[in-house]
C-alpha cells in the first residue's frame, strides 16, 4: 500500500492547467464547468480562481458553499496512467483587492481587461475539505478536516 502525500499530489496538480468547477444548481442539479488555476498551483488545500460577480457559479455559491474540483492529467509518454484528483470543499467569496494582487497573472488581463479594477471582478477560494485521487497505480484520500490523515491503497 501507497499514499501520496499533500506535496506529491501539489506536484502532480501544478502540471494541470484546467479543472471542472461544480457547483450545486438547486433542485439536485450539479452545475459543472471549466475553470483555469492561472497558474497558482503551489497547492496546499485552497485552490483560487477569478471569475465575475454576476456569474450563475457565484449566485449558487452564495446558496451553497460546498462545491468539488476535477482535475485530470493525460498519460505519459511512457505510458504511465495519468492522475485524477477530486477536491472536496468550501468555496468563498472574496472582494479585496489586495487578494486579487496575491493572485494575479498577466494572463487573466484576456478575460479581466481592467486588471484588478475590472468592474464586478471577484475571488473565488476553494478550501479543501477531502481530496480523492487514483493514477493507475495509486488511490488515495487526503482528509484535510482532521488535520491531513491521509488513506490509500495500491489500485
Amino acid at each position: 500500500m501507497t499514499t501520496m502525500s499533500m506535496e506529491d499530489l501539489s506536484k502532480k496538480i501544478s502540471k494541470i492547467d484546467f479543472c471542472m468547477f461544480n457547483t450545486q444548481g438547486g433542485s439536485g442539479m450539479i452545475n459543472s464547468r471549466p475553470m483555469s488555476n492561472n497558474g497558482d498551483v503551489e497547492y496546499d488545500g485552497d485552490s483560487w480562481f477569478f471569475s465575475y460577480e454576476n456569474t450563475k457559479k457565484v449566485s449558487e455559491i452564495d446558496r451553497d458553499a460546498g462545491v468539488t474540483l476535477t482535475f485530470t492529467a493525460p498519460p505519459s509518454m511512457l505510458g504511465k496512467p495519468g492522475i485524477f484528483v477530486a477536491v472536496y470543499g468550501k468555496a468563498s467569496l472574496i472582494r479585496d483587492k489586495a487578494q486579487f494582487e496575491a493572485h494575479w497573472v498577466k494572463d487573466l488581463d484576456r478575460w479581466f481587461p481592467e486588471g484588478i479594477d475590472t468592474p464586478g471582478i471577484v475571488l473565488i477560494k476553494v478550501s479543501a475539505n477531502t481530496i480523492e485521487y487514483w493514477d493507475g497505480e495509486d488511490n488515495g484520500r487526503i482528509d484535510l478536516v482532521t488535520a491531513g490523515t491521509l488513506t490509500g491503497s495500491a489500485a
